[in-house]
């Protein structure tokens, strides 16, 4: 299944955040290039930054200072109804809490990227009751997030998250409440979709992941960050 990636990486230039005006800034001039057909992880200590730099490179938040580029072109100073557009049609993302809609089955919840992408309800539903069997968790398809483990709930939102083929995948301790076996599922996934083309960046405390990726953004608690190059495996 080939992908049609964004032809640029995406990327930060001189990229600065803080939560308030006044407030420690959490990073700090941070420039950095994000390939597509890879995966890349985004690691280090608590309270550094990882999942600001996700959600920043997501178009999700803005930056205090600096921009976010996409396809080659300023990216953060789009309005929100247009970055809500580029992630409608482009990004898959996986909550670190999941984020599934408890009124609804879990099947439903994964075919919501279908919707806002455009797919037919019927695609939608083939291509959710597919990944839901990869993932080992069809025979939920019709319950409600409040029936299931925690670990079945982040296993559905990786399955929501690639449910359209999207060329970008933002995660957020995706494996976190999973066991090594589930873990490996998911990481396989991430990794078929960053070879067929796709830009997968991973926010995650587990090292072992960390090495397995293609590029390690390690961020420092001084806000800045250290580029660690590494082959895949």
């Amino acid at each position: 299944m080939n992908i049609i990636a964004p032809s640029s990486a995406i990327g930060a230039q001189s990229l600065s955040f803080a939560y308030t005006r006044t407030g420690e800034p959490i990073l700090t001039d941070v420039t950095v290039e994000i390939p597509s057909g890879a995966i890349t992880t985004l690691t280090g200590p608590s309270g550094t930054g990882k999942s600001t730099l996700l959600y920043l490179l997501a178009l999700m938040i803005s930056p205090s200072s600096g921009t976010v580029v996409w396809h080659g072109a300023p990216a953060s100073t789009m309005s929100d109804a247009q970055r809500a557009r580029l992630r409608a049609s482009q990004v898959g993302f996986v909550f670190q809490d999941a984020l599934l809609d408890p009124s609804r089955t879990v099947i439903a919840n994964v075919c919501d990227g279908g919707l806002f992408a455009g797919m037919r309800h019927s695609q939608s539903r083939a291509r959710a009751l597919e990944l839901l069997e990869r993932f080992g968790v069809s025979h939920r398809a019709e319950h409600r997030p409040g029936d299931i483990s925690g670990g079945q709930g982040q296993r559905v939102a990786v399955c929501r998250a690639l449910l359209t083929n999207p060329p970008v995948v933002f995660a957020d301790e995706p494996t976190g409440n999973l066991d090594d076996d589930a873990g490996d599922v998911v990481w396989t996934a991430l990794r078929e979709h960053a070879n067929n083309g796709a830009t997968v960046i991973v926010a995650t405390h587990d090292s072992t992941l960390a090495a397995r990726s293609d590029l390690d953004i390690h961020l420092v608690g001084d806000g800045s960050v250290q580029l660690r190059a590494r082959r895949a495996r």
